[in-house]
């Protein structure tokens, strides 16, 4: 916890009330001693700074890392944990993919997309109300389940190892006491979504913030 307290340490606050606030203290999943990127850290930063979540909490994805990063409106860090991703390795949506059975989607198609989303929670087809990171995408985050076996998700989420994270359909998964402790009251009225990507360039899942952090790098 004190690597990511000194990690996040820089960010301000979105205004004075936030400031008087009583801070909240952090919920830290990650595996000890697991690293966080740079990218990770200045784009949280970047997003308090420019205030791009408009005040709204949001949440920092690295899928190479299986690391979900929470922060509140006031841009302090809620929690961390480790989570599960798509198995396919991509940052596209497939066309259509949202009127696909889990068992209809190619596994190609399995993938968790990058970019900025702004979701919240609303009705699903067949899993009642959940957290829509994106509803067009049909990506949502929810607890993990035990439902096959075979794919042991409660496992591979509390391996050291971010290797063996990729395994969803594309959703993200994280552990049910940190959907319940963090995630959910977190963005009981929505909030807006960060995914880096496997493969894409950050200037073009992320123009605004890349040009940022051009700008900046030519002061």
């Amino acid at each position: 916890m004190l690597a990511l307290g000194l990690a996040f340490s820089s960010f301000g606050v979105a205004s004075a009330e936030d400031a008087a606030a009583k801070p909240v203290a952090a919920v830290d999943q990650l595996p000890q001693g697991q690293d966080v990127s740079g990218t990770v850290i200045e784009l949280a930063g970047w997003v308090v700074a420019a205030r791009d979540s408009e005040g709204y909490p949001f949440a920092v994805m690295d899928k190479a890392a299986a690391q979900i990063f929470v922060f509140g409106g006031d841009g302090r860090l809620r929690g961390a944990a480790p989570g599960l991703f798509g198995s396919a390795v991509g940052d596209h949506t497939a066309p259509g993919i949202a009127g696909l059975a889990l068992r209809e989607i190619p596994g190609r198609d399995r993938t968790t997309p990058a970019g900025r989303f702004v979701g919240g929670y609303g009705p699903s087809i067949d899993a009642g109300r959940v957290l829509w990171v994106d509803y067009d995408s049909a990506v949502s985050i929810h607890p993990t389940a035990t439902g096959v076996p075979a794919e042991r998700r409660p496992e591979r989420l509390a391996s050291p190892s971010p290797d063996d994270n990729r395994v969803t359909h594309g959703c993200i998964n994280v552990s049910p006491e940190f959907y319940e402790q963090v995630i959910r009251p977190t963005f009981a009225r929505g909030g807006v979504f960060y995914i880096l990507p496997d493969a894409a360039p950050i200037a073009e899942t992320f123009p605004e913030f890349a040009q940022s952090a051009t700008t900046q790098g030519n002061d």
